[in-house]
Formats: C-alpha cells, sequence, structure tokens
C-alpha cells in the first residue's frame, strides 16, 4: 500500500475517526484505526465493538492495499506535521510497518488484524435532513442519564408516534429527574420501525460528524439491534441499547392551569445571571 494525501484532509478524517476510540483498551487493535487503499478511494474505519465509524477521501493511490495503525498516536503526529505538507503512508509487502513521511519527518507503525460490525442487512431506512436532525439532538440528548446502573436511560429513545391524524418521529431523553421530548414529521420509510434506544456515544459522535457534513441529507438505517449513518463519505455504525425503556409519557404533566410565556433570550440571560450563585443543588426560584 502507497498512497499520498494533504495533511489538513488527513487531520479532518483522523479527528472523525479517533473518537470512536478509547484510550484505555484491554483489546489492543481496538486502540488502532484501519486504512485501507483501493480504487473507490482511502477507508478510515475504527471501532470500539459497540460503534464503528468508516470515512473515505480521496488521495493519490500509488498501491493498493490495507494496514492498521495506532489511531491517536497518528491524529497527534499528523496534527503537527506541517501545514499545506503532503503526507505519505506507504506499507511495503515485505515488511510489518507502516511507513509516514512528511518532508524531513518519518514515523513507522505496526500492523494488527482488525474486526467489524457494521456487515449486518438493516431492514428499516429513511432520511433525515441534516438540520433537522442536529435540532432534535441538540434538544434532547442533554437530559441523558450518564448512570451506568441505569443503562436504559443512557440515550435517546426514538420511535414513531401517532398524534391524532397526523404522524411524528418523537425522540424523548431522561435521567429520571428531568425529561426532554422532541417531535419531528415522520420521515417516510419509519412509520414501520420499532422503538430504539440511540446509545449516548453514538448520539454525540453523530452530533460531531453533522457539523462537518457536507451533505443536505443524512439516511439511517436501523434493525433491532443495530443502527447505521450515511453522510456521503462518512457512515457510522453502532449497536443499539438492549433494554425496555420506560413509559415516560406517565411523568408529563397534563394538568398544569398556570401557563406563562417569556421571551428565551431574556429568560436564558436571568437564568444565567442568578445561577452564579446558586449552591451545590444548582437550584432558583421562579
Amino acid at each position: 500500500m502507497k498512497f499520498t494525501i494533504e495533511k489538513a484532509v488527513l487531520v479532518k478524517t483522523l479527528g472523525h475517526v479517533q473518537n470512536i476510540v478509547e484510550r484505555r483498551n484491554t483489546v489492543p487493535v481496538l486502540s488502532n484505526v484501519r486504512i485501507e487503499a483501493d480504487n473507490n478511494g482511502i477507508s478510515f474505519k475504527a471501532t470500539d465493538m459497540d460503534t464503528e465509524i468508516t470515512e473515505v477521501v480521496d488521495a493519490k493511490i500509488i498501491e493498493n492495499g490495507a494496514i492498521t495503525a495506532p489511531a491517536h498516536m497518528l491524529y497527534d503526529i499528523v496534527k503537527k506535521l506541517s501545514d499545506g505538507a503532503d503526507v505519505e503512508l506507504t506499507y511495503p509487502d515485505d515488511k510489518e510497518q507502516l511507513s509516514i513521511v512528511s518532508g524531513r519527518s518519518k514515523f513507522s507503525f505496526g500492523v494488527e488484524d482488525f474486526p467489524a460490525i457494521s456487515a449486518d442487512t438493516l431492514p428499516t431506512v429513511f432520511t433525515m435532513k441534516c438540520e433537522e436532525l442536529k435540532d432534535v439532538i441538540d434538544r434532547t440528548q442533554f437530559a441523558a442519564s450518564t448512570e451506568e446502573t441505569r443503562y436504559f436511560l443512557n440515550g435517546l429513545y426514538v420511535h414513531p408516534k401517532d398524534e391524532g391524524e397526523t404522524k411524528v418521529l418523537r425522540i424523548v431523553a431522561t435521567d429520571g429527574h428531568r425529561l426532554a421530548c422532541v417531535e419531528t414529521p415522520l420521515p417516510e420509510g419509519a412509520a414501520k420501525m420499532q422503538g430504539v434506544i440511540l446509545p449516548r456515544k453514538t448520539v454525540g459522535e453523530i452530533r460531531k460528524l453533522l457539523d462537518d457534513a457536507a451533505v443536505e441529507n443524512v439516511e439511517i438505517a436501523l434493525s433491532e439491534s443495530k443502527v447505521r449513518f450515511n453522510l456521503d463519505d462518512v457512515t457510522l455504525a453502532s449497536k443499539l441499547i438492549d433494554g425496555t425503556y420506560p413509559d415516560y409519557e406517565r411523568v408529563i404533566p397534563t394538568s398544569n392551569d398556570k401557563i406563562l410565556e417569556v421571551n428565551v433570550k431574556e429568560f436564558s440571560k436571568a437564568v444565567d445571571r442568578v445561577s452564579v450563585v446558586a449552591e451545590r443543588t444548582r437550584a432558583i426560584k421562579v
């Protein structure tokens, strides 16, 4: 394998894939990124066996092949190379070392086999606008639980819902103390999907990818156990949380008789000012 790629493109791609890799890993190969050169371009893949990301970029390919290398170390090295420089990656057939050369800098890495989790067929497929998906994530993910003992709350619950004659896609998050619930028009193809729980880490990673997306829409594919997001040249696949989400509708108040409408920005600024002196409970009185 041998190819040359722009430093800026390589840094951006490695920045995406290294977010999936845990810095402390009991399985050494899971600390690596898999790099493969073929006629379709250069693909970079990383996984923690629950979530998997693949990104394909263009480069000057001299020889096809595949290799793995430590993801965080590779990212840190490439990030420090000179701006505007080209980076050459070489993996000779007769050696077990990946060579990275840029100007007068040269580095080498060992190789290992690499696992994959995204080969399954996912029967439910639908499309959402990137801005729409960003909006529902931003309005719900803050309420997801971080307690590992209640693992079924550690993500977003997504399911179709009938609201009278209107069908919507409902996204819910709760940590047992607060609850966020957002609805968006039901995408075509999502009507028969089962309710699924997207892991908090997966939600965070797709949210970062949406900021860099060069496309208008994201394709979402689902099965009973996995989800896959396709953003043109980037694919994020993940296992779903295996559990039963609680009946959240029971805790949504329905008989509140005091209604107040306020300007969002003014209210946010007022809360921010008084919360400076809030005690450990972070509570304020309205």
